[in-house]
């Protein structure tokens, strides 16, 4: 697939980045660029290959999952400029 100067203006136009004119042609050589190593990591053979986090092995932190309420209510309404019977008090905008 090659892309050419208008495809790369219209790819430009819906990523709102402003392109010049002039610049056109180096943006598509780019984007061309992009697809060729595209195309290379397409030829790779990654059959029976597990996918993976990291490049070292880890194991990720386990906890319960059980709910809670977090028990810092009054740390977090601390900072409310109104706070009413344990909740954030605002002004009523609906009549």
């Amino acid at each position: 697939m090659s892309i050419d100067t208008t495809t790369a203006a219209r790819v430009a136009k819906l990523a709102r980045i402003r392109v010049e004119p002039d610049d056109l042609e180096a943006l598509a050589s780019e984007f061309n660029t992009i697809l060729g190593f595209i195309e290379q990591l397409a030829e790779v053979d990654v059959e029976g290959v597990e996918p993976m986090v990291s490049v070292t092995p880890q194991r990720l932190k386990r906890r319960e999952d059980k709910v809670t309420d977090g028990g810092q209510q009054a740390r977090i309404l601390s900072n409310a400029p109104d706070a009413r019977e344990g909740f954030f008090a605002v002004p009523k905008v609906v009549e």
